[in-house]
């Protein structure tokens, strides 16, 4: 098996880790300043430092990688394979507030722009899409329900009621995305439009711009402590007698879940992708703290069990590494769906083992990983989310047990 890179993509890689050293790591700290000015701490895309990293993304053609090659007839991306995007999400997710959104490359952004490519009108793309390509404005994915088991998608209970030629919402959503910032000018919004379908045509998505009368951004959400306002924070949401016209329907009818699975599927690979980068700056900083202390007599780095966590968690990581490129691989080859099974095992592993390195580094760290002092413990706060995040563990491992039951019985 060949494991090199080609050719553009270890040019790009040589271009992002430039950027990242000359410009996205050293505007780390200015950025935690202008946000703490900002007169509304969600607007942080409102930072001036983050609109001059993004003039320098541009400049380098590091905008709107994750476009696939399917997508880049829009000409803004760098319609890359997943293979060839997943080196370059890994370094941007060593600043994962930062760098992702300086390259226009930021959740849930990504997924809604794949959406509206893949099943949005010429109207809804030339309304919506194209802003969201050229950054200027923000958007939110918005599925999950405080009532109802959301971890199966089917039990959504929002409402979407056709009246005429219009489409009529009520319900309650929360943890959505990016909803807190004011820049988040639409929302999809997935719900139930027959209820009398079978179990997956009921759902349909809509296009909900923010300014509908009846959408009520009700609060933020807290991660942990933490109200993520550096990616526009979570919140949720309520829908009265929200009503926009039926034209702000996504594909058809019925095809909500589906459309769902296919914004999903590259979206969790886009996540492990920059978690990856979170574990590689984890033990950079690790290393670099058990040098510089001592207790005992002795540096930490010449302890033994932190020797022992340092050697875990470089094997750990470079195992993981293996598997999310050989499932960027296979979607690249044979597609999403026979990617499935390889897709789950990333979301299954990629959070546990990114939690398990950030832990050991925290607590090489003391009573300062704890702290603001140093990006680990927004890191543990943000990696715990994906073990919910776009489906949680249990889910996964149910599905990927009974495909592996199903391949052992067919011998």
């Amino acid at each position: 098996m060949d494991f090199t890179f080609d050719d553009r993509t270890q040019e790009l890689q040589a271009e992002l880790l430039t950027f990242m050293d000359s410009h996205v790591h050293p505007a780390e700290h200015r950025f935690e300043t202008e946000l703490a000015g900002l007169a509304d701490p969600f607007a942080w895309t409102q930072a001036p430092v983050l609109g001059e990293l993004r003039t320098e993304a541009r400049r380098r053609g590091l905008w709107n990688l994750f476009l696939p090659v399917s997508a880049d007839e829009h000409g803004r991306g760098g319609g890359l394979t997943n293979l060839q995007y997943a080196p370059l999400a890994e370094i941007s997710g060593r600043s994962g507030h930062l760098a992702p959104a300086a390259m226009n490359c930021a959740a849930p952004d990504t997924g809604n722009m794949e959406v509206l490519h893949m099943f949005g009108t010429p109207a809804q793309q030339e309304r919506w899409l194209e802003p969201l390509l050229d950054g200027r404005i923000r958007s939110a994915f918005a599925m999950t329900e405080p009532d109802v088991a959301s971890s199966d998608a089917t039990n959504i209970e929002c409402s979407i009621v056709r009246d005429g030629e219009d489409y009529v919402i009520n319900g309650r959503k929360w943890w959505i995305t990016g909803a807190m910032n004011p820049e988040c000018e639409i929302f999809i919004v997935m719900g139930k439009t027959d209820p009398e379908a079978s179990r997956h045509r009921q759902q349909s998505m809509v296009l909900v711009p923010r300014d509908t009368p009846g959408l009520e951004v009700v609060r933020p959400m807290h991660v942990l402590g933490f109200d993520d306002h550096e990616h526009g924070g979570h919140a949720e949401l309520r829908f009265t007698d929200v009503r926009v016209p039926v034209t702000n329907l996504i594909g058809e009818e019925g095809a909500g879940f589906a459309i769902a699975q296919a914004r999903l599927g590259p979206g969790r690979i886009h996540h492990c992708m920059r978690s990856i980068g979170v574990a590689e700056r984890a033990i950079e900083l690790m290393c670099q703290r058990a040098e510089s202390r001592v207790a005992f007599g002795r540096a930490l780095s010449q302890q033994g069990v932190i020797r022992e966590w340092i050697a875990e968690s470089r094997v750990a990581v470079e195992q993981l590494r293996l598997l999310v490129l050989k499932t960027a691989w296979l979607m690249d080859t044979v597609g999403n769906r026979g990617a499935h099974t390889e897709i789950q095992a990333i979301k299954i592993a990629t959070p546990k083992v990114v939690q398990e390195i950030l832990d050991r580094a925290m607590q090489v760290h003391g009573a300062g990983g704890l702290s603001q002092d140093f990006p680990l413990a927004a890191s543990f706060a943000g990696i715990r989310t994906l073990r919910f995040a776009d489906g949680p563990d249990e889910v996964h491992k149910n599905s990927l047990a009974k495909a592996e039951m199903a391949r052992q019985a067919k011998g």
